[in-house]
């Protein structure tokens, strides 16, 4: 499990075929395994590696993270309402730690 807070903002409720806007940002150090503690001990790697969102169990939007994204990463992207249901968001860290975030949609 990553030890991290994830953040969405999606609307309740849309009207169908419009399209809405996803925003997310979790917080997550990042770190690339390229910095040093006070001690000068190598910080072990621990970046979130992939994001995915679906959409009634579709993927509808991915994203690969690299040691190049800064801490607490946001994403923003747009989906169409198709019908009501779920979207859920995940972030998998390296390590296989994954964080899965359910959002509920309602379409009318």
């Amino acid at each position: 499990m990553i030890n991290a807070t994830p953040r969405v903002q999606v609307p309740r409720a849309v009207a169908k075929g419009e399209i809405f806007q996803v925003r997310t940002l979790i917080s997550h150090p990042m770190e690339t395994g390229l910095r040093r503690n006070d001690q000068g001990n190598v910080i072990p790697r621990k970046i979130i590696k992939k994001f995915v969102c679906r959409y009634n169990g579709v993927v509808v939007f991915s994203a690969d993270f690299h040691e190049a994204v800064a801490a607490n990463p946001y994403v923003e992207f747009y989906l169409r309402a198709v019908e009501s249901g779920r979207l859920e968001f995940a972030w998998e860290e390296d390590g296989g730690g994954v964080l899965i975030l359910p959002h509920d949609i309602v379409v009318t």
